[in-house]
């Protein structure tokens, strides 16, 4: 089974230098080369998003007006990069080039990653807002029921959605932090004074649910095609907590992290969710295939759901399932019976970077053997009116290079090329036939591309598509390539009639 329409992440985690840069000491040559091994590397694998933490701990990837230049990137925390970049300008531009969206990952809550205050710039949030601050099990955080903190980061959300061409905004699962045993978050001062009456649980999920809401208006309003995706821990709630909820004995977003993401499906607020199943097929305390079943089950049909694997636990958990090669191909075989799942996301990675050789050529042998394009996610699906118009292509035995006009009413993304034995037999729904994504540039009012002769050669015909900003997909032009091309210019129409 080979789907057309699949999302395939992976979350590139900069914190603590998990995937990149590999050390903060790394300078700007060597930490370009990793970041584009990571790419190839996973396009090699047909991957098509990339899920990249840009914010970790109250500081950036990228020059901020709101956060100081990340110590994970320079080696110093507000030091930018020497020479200088804008780091994730440039990362959007080659992941881009390469057929990946991009979706800009960013932990809001978390202010720092441990105690020691010396680490951070004078211009980080912990010594310019002290008040906004709770310690708690040796990090900082920023007190989600404060409305001047909800302001802040929905400031450094809507500055990243307005600087950048990303394609979505991406929360993860660190919403109110994991139970530290023994110690207490303490947000008695804001309780007292928000709290209105609600249970401290139900105050701090509306605390959250707030901020969710304002994130998800802001994307909006600034580029309406720019997905919100959070990718929420495995759980909702354990049956034992809710008939509603899974057979699972675990912490749960609802009750340990005040998040409630069956909330923001039901309102709209956000495009995709990508729940964390980091389990084996058959867990005994929260098992993979029956939280697939779970999330299919109960997810809003206005929102697309992607799951997210474990590769970091492949041959290295207590739970010995992971030491059989099978297991993630296994997970994904599963995933794919449902209707309604439509991909997957991996954590994190370096775990297909020189190693798991075997399961990485399992993969490319079978399960992501051809490409596939993200669909556009339900609350951003509509028909493309525009149908690619070729001007003119040529060949020679390097390339052929295509010309077509530029559509009046899409901003174009990508084009697609699909191969075909004849022009007769044009199907653009079978991913076996994908020959390249490419990534376009309109110059007055054309759009210009090349493909490699080796690949267009083994085909009589092909299918050109729009992909435009929302991932939706145009309806296809067909080309003889045995034949050579005429330009046809229908009769303008009379403007004096």
């Amino acid at each position: 089974m080979h789907p057309k329409n699949e999302f395939r992440g992976v979350w590139i985690a900069t914190v603590v230098n998990i995937d990149w840069p590999k050390t903060s000491m790394d300078n700007v040559e060597k930490e370009k080369a990793d970041y584009l091994e990571i790419l190839e590397a996973y396009k090699k694998l047909n991957y098509n998003a990339v899920i990249v933490q840009v914010r970790s701990v109250g500081d950036a990837i990228y020059p901020s007006e709101f956060a100081p230049w990340s110590r994970f990137l320079t080696g110093k925390e507000g030091l930018a990069p020497n020479p200088y970049y804008d780091t994730l300008a440039w990362m959007i531009e080659q992941a881009h080039n390469r057929g990946f969206e991009f979706h800009a990952w960013l932990n809001p809550y978390r202010a720092t990653f441990d105690l020691n205050k010396n680490l951070l710039s004078p211009n980080h949030d912990l010594f310019k807002h002290p008040e906004w601050m709770i310690e708690y099990g040796g990090k900082y955080y920023y007190d989600p029921a404060l409305p001047e903190v909800q302001a802040h980061l929905t400031k450094v959300v809507k500055e990243v959605v307005d600087k950048y061409d990303i394609d979505a905004i991406h929360f993860d699962d660190y919403f109110y932090p994991y139970a530290v045993p023994g110690k207490v978050f303490n947000d008695n001062a804001s309780y007292q004074k928000y709290g209105a009456g609600l249970s401290r649980a139900d105050w701090r999920r509306a605390n959250v649910s707030n901020f969710v809401h304002a994130i998800s208006a802001t994307i909006k309003e600034s580029k309406p095609w720019v997905q919100f995706g959070i990718s929420p821990f495995g759980v909702w709630r354990n049956k034992s907590q809710d008939p509603k909820g899974s057979e699972t004995q675990s912490t749960s977003n609802y009750d340990d992290l005040y998040a409630d993401p069956m909330l923001w499906m039901d309102q709209n607020w956000i495009d995709y969710i990508l729940p964390q199943l980091y389990w084996s097929m058959n867990n005994t305390r929260a098992s993979y295939s029956k939280l697939v079943k779970w999330w299919s089950e109960n997810a809003n049909p206005n929102t697309a759901i992607y799951i997210g694997h474990a590769t970091y636990k492949i041959r290295g958990d207590g739970d010995k399932s992971w030491n059989y090669m099978t297991e993630i191909p296994t997970q994904i075989d599963f995933l794919r019976t449902f209707k309604n799942v439509s991909g997957s996301a991996y954590f994190s990675s370096k775990w297909f970077m020189g190693k798991n050789f075997d399961v990485v050529r399992h993969l490319e042998e079978n399960q992501y053997k051809y490409p596939a394009l993200p669909a556009a996610v339900p609350n951003l699906r509509h028909v493309i009116i525009d149908t690619p118009k070729l001007l003119e292509y040529k060949k020679d035995s390097i390339k052929y290079d295509f010309t077509f006009q530029s559509p009046l009413n899409t901003k174009v993304r990508y084009m697609v090329v699909y191969g075909a034995e004849h022009i007769s037999k044009i199907d653009t729904n079978d991913a076996t036939k994908i020959i390249e994504k490419v990534t376009i540039k309109e110059v007055d009012g054309k759009i210009n591309f090349a493909i490699a002769a080796g690949k267009l050669n083994l085909y009589k015909a092909c299918a050109v598509t729009f992909i435009d900003y929302y991932a939706n997909e145009s309806t296809p032009i067909a080309i003889d390539l045995k034949k050579p091309f005429k330009n046809y210019t229908p009769n303008q129409p009379n403007e004096n009639r």
